[in-house]
């Protein structure tokens, strides 16, 4: 049987007192007296009351609920997002809804329309990679509902962005490969839809432009689904190319496990051969044979400092015309899979130590 939820009614009619006094009671009005007060407080405490959350939004005008959209929850970088979210929510007492688009831009407008149904106080968005069309969220701005975009943002909305240097962090980590004498490195990019991708693309190349290495288009290979399956592929056609890189800067970290496994299974050495670098430091990164080198994007921090400017919108301080910027520091972590002259060093010792001199 369905517990009774206990209401301002009962507790009225077992103090034989009006639900306009019960209801100021619980409000702490000054009209009414201490021992009143002191005798319903005690009643709800005891009868376990809860105010009803739907009912004070309506009054209030607000449901203390945060919308969020996600293009997964299973992926590495939003789940730690979400933890961010999550922290910075209750601590402020609100509650959140995530919904994920699955990629999909149907999806994604499907999701926005229900979370606006539910009368959420703001919505946090990284849209899907099919997204290129923005009127759903821009229905969110006109309904006078905050947003903020996090990682994957869009450039043709006027709202606040939080975001790693997507740019800074891939050149950062060609340069670390260019720094172990890769002398031909390749990008596998990710889907050019996604500003993030876009902007690791660019990073990559001028990295190689600063260093006076030359930049075909050859250096950059689609792998727009993201997946391990695709990296293994394009690594499959390049180690069969006539050029055969001796670097991989990866847009993310899947694609960078498919590539080393196409490069292990071809029986060539990783890194001394082939050098491998990922973007996103999932959590198998540092758990596969050799621990692969990646960008942390931070996704923690991200999610604290989203769900931080959302609240400075919902509660005014901050104007809802502002375009703010915010970046957050990520951090290129070395490991073995791109450490060329550790390896070197390694080998050097091995070898003279086999000598016996």
């Amino acid at each position: 049987m369905k517990k009774h939820q206990v209401t301002i009614k009962d507790i009225a009619k077992a103090l034989g007192v009006s639900i306009s006094t019960v209801s100021r009671a619980l409000q702490g009005n000054p009209k009414i007296s201490d021992a009143t007060r002191k005798k319903v407080i005690e009643l709800a405490k005891e009868l376990n009351y809860a105010p009803n959350k739907f009912a004070l939004s309506l009054k209030n005008h607000n449901s203390k609920t945060i919308g969020v959209i996600i293009p997964e929850v299973v992926h590495f970088f939003f789940a730690s997002v979400i933890s961010g979210i999550e922290e910075v929510a209750y601590a402020n007492g609100y509650t959140v809804m995530f919904c994920q688009s699955n990629e999909s831009y149907e999806k994604e407008v499907l999701d926005t329309m229900a979370l606006l149904s539910h009368r959420i106080d703001g919505l946090l968005v990284s849209h899907s990679r099919e997204t290129t069309q923005f009127d759903h969220f821009q229905e969110v701005a006109l309904r006078n509902v905050p947003i903020v975009f996090f990682d994957r943002v869009s450039p043709k909305m006027v709202a606040p962005k939080i975001i790693i240097d997507d740019f800074e962090a891939s050149k950062q980590a060609t340069q670390h490969l260019i720094n172990q004498n890769c002398k031909r490195i390749v990008h596998l990019a990710g889907s050019l839809n996604l500003q993030i991708c876009q902007r690791r693309k660019e990073g990559f190349i001028a990295a190689l432009s600063e260093n006076n290495m030359p930049f075909s288009d050859d250096l950059i290979v689609d792998c727009f689904k993201g997946t391990r399956e695709m990296g293994f592929q394009s690594m499959q056609a390049l180690l069969q190319s006539s050029n055969r890189p001796d670097g991989i800067c990866a847009n993310n970290d899947h694609v960078a496990c498919g590539a080393m496994e196409a490069v292990k299974a071809a029986g060539i050495r990783i890194p001394e051969d082939i050098a491998v670098v990922g973007f996103g430091n999932w959590n198998f990164t540092s758990l596969i044979d050799p621990k692969l080198s990646s960008v942390d994007q931070n996704g923690i921090e991200m999610g604290r400092v989203a769900m931080r400017t959302l609240l400075d919108r919902i509660e005014g301080r901050l104007n809802g015309l502002d375009e703010c910027l915010k970046i957050i520091p990520s951090e290129f972590i070395v490991r073995s899979s791109s450490d060329r002259l550790g390896a070197k060093t390694v080998l050097d010792k091995s070898v003279k130590g086999s000598t016996g001199k």
